[in-house]
């Protein structure tokens, strides 16, 4: 299966089969998948909460408007980030930069510098917004890789996220929820697996100049 077929395989699946897991080959890739995920500057600041306990997932399916994907699907993924990025988690990308690519203080340091006063700089609402952004970078991701790896998935922008934040404890980790996303595999019955795509032409949607 080519990239495109995959792309055309892949939907935003209703009902999961609740008796098909995840490998943990599968579950591997997508942690791999996530970690390898494009962010601004490099800088990570999202969480990827992977979710196997079926109390936990019924409790949050309880934030999650009836979607009863939450608590059928083989695992729930939550996308968190940092509620704030300051110049400590900085420092430690910095840090982390110089140990993998050992690279010198002086040719970090204009950088560190720029990113440090860019960042902790931000007006506050527009920071959170920035970092929120990137969960998004994630999800999109993870989609793609779902596709290729035959793993069904179903995007989730509509819960509570004070109630995800409550029952997961992230406040106290210093996160906050952005996205769900529940994989696993497609039920036999779910109608919607058959539904066409419905998406503009080509040349309704692509600009080349």
């Amino acid at each position: 299966m080519n990239i495109i077929e995959a792309l055309q395989w892949r939907y935003a699946t209703k009902k999961f089969d609740g008796n098909k897991k995840l490998s943990a080959g599968k579950l591997e890739t997508l942690k791999e998948a996530f970690n390898l995920t494009a962010t601004s500057f490099g800088l990570q600041p999202v969480k990827l909460l992977i979710i196997s306990d079926q109390a936990l997932k019924e409790e949050l399916f309880r934030h999650s408007y009836n979607q009863q994907q939450v608590t059928d699907a083989s695992h729930l993924l939550v996308f968190a980030v940092e509620t704030d990025l300051d110049k400590e988690y900085i420092n430690t990308y910095f840090n982390r930069v110089k140990d993998i690519r050992q690279t010198p203080d002086e040719i970090l340091k204009p950088f560190r510098d720029y990113l440090e006063s860019s960042v902790t700089g931000m007006e506050s609402d527009h920071k959170k917004e920035w970092i929120a952004k990137q969960a998004y970078l994630a999800m999109g991701n993870l989609l793609t890789v779902c596709a290729v790896e035959k793993i069904d998935a179903c995007p989730m922008e509509g819960f509570e996220k004070e109630g995800y934040d409550q029952v997961l404890g992230l406040r106290e980790k210093g996160l906050t929820s952005v996205l769900a996303m529940p994989v696993g595999y497609r039920a036999d019955d779910d109608m919607f697996a058959g539904f066409k795509k419905v998406r503009k032409q080509l040349a309704e949607s692509i600009v080349e100049i």
